[in-house]
C-alpha cells in the first residue's frame, strides 16, 4: 500500500526589496511581481503613502504609466489591519514611510505573507532613507535597479535633485530629479556647492 508522505502545508512568508534610484524601474517591477501573483490567483493588497499623489490618489503607478489599484496610508501600521488573511502584500514607495514599517513587514512574513517592498534606497544627497536601510538588512530577497545616467549615458544609482531644495522629502519627477552615476552625481554636487 502507497502512503503519501506529508506535506508541509504550513505558509511561510518572506520579504522582498526592489530598490535603486529614480527611474530605475522599481514600480515597474513591483506592479509585474503583484500581477503575476493575481494571475497565480492570490490574495493581494498593495500600500503606498498617502503623501505619494503625483500620478493618482489610489492607485501605484510607474513612470511607463503601468498601474495596479492601491491602498494609500497615513502610517505602516495600518498595513496589518488592512492585509490581515492577504497572501501577497506590495508596498511602494517605501522610503516615505515611518520606520514601524520594518516591524510591520516582520510581523506580516511571520503571519506567512510575501511582502515586496520598493523604495529608493538612498536620498538626494545620497544617503540611506528612511526604512529601507534596516529593509534591506531584514530582507530574504533584494532586486537592486539601476536606471540610466542623463549626462553620461552609464549606469545610474543616485537620485540627483536639480532644484534648490534641502527638503529630504520632496515629490517630482524629471524636472526636479534626473538619474546620475557616482562619478556625474558627485559632479552635480560639487557644482551646486559653488
Amino acid at each position: 500500500m502507497f502512503i503519501e508522505p506529508s506535506i508541509n502545508r504550513e505558509k511561510k512568508g518572506w520579504i522582498e526589496v526592489v530598490c535603486g534610484s529614480m527611474f530605475s524601474g522599481k514600480t515597474e517591477e513591483l506592479i509585474r511581481r503583484l500581477k503575476r501573483a493575481i494571475i497565480a490567483n492570490k490574495s493581494v493588497e498593495i500600500f503606498k503613502p498617502e503623501i505619494d499623489v503625483r500620478y493618482d490618489k489610489n492607485e501605484v503607478v510607474s513612470h511607463d504609466r503601468n498601474s495596479i489599484r492601491s491602498t494609500p496610508v497615513s502610517h505602516s501600521e495600518n498595513i496589518l489591519l488592512l492585509a490581515d488573511g492577504v497572501e501577497v502584500v506590495g508596498i511602494d514607495e517605501a522610503q516615505f514611510f515611518d520606520m514601524e514599517l520594518i516591524s510591520v513587514c516582520e510581523k506580516l512574513a511571520k503571519r506567512g505573507t510575501r511582502v515586496i517592498v520598493a523604495g529608493l534606497d538612498m536620498d538626494f544627497l545620497g544617503k540611506p532613507f528612511g526604512p529601507m536601510p534596516q529593509l534591506l538588512s531584514i530582507a530574504d530577497y533584494i532586486t537592486k535597479v539601476h536606471a540610466i545616467c542623463i549626462p553620461c549615458g552609464d549606469i545610474a544609482l543616485h537620485s540627483f535633485r536639480k532644484v534648490s531644495n534641502d527638503k529630504t522629502v520632496m515629490l517630482g519627477e524629471m524636472e526636479s530629479y534626473e538619474p546620475r552615476c557616482r562619478k556625474c552625481f558627485e559632479e552635480g554636487m560639487k557644482a551646486q556647492k559653488k
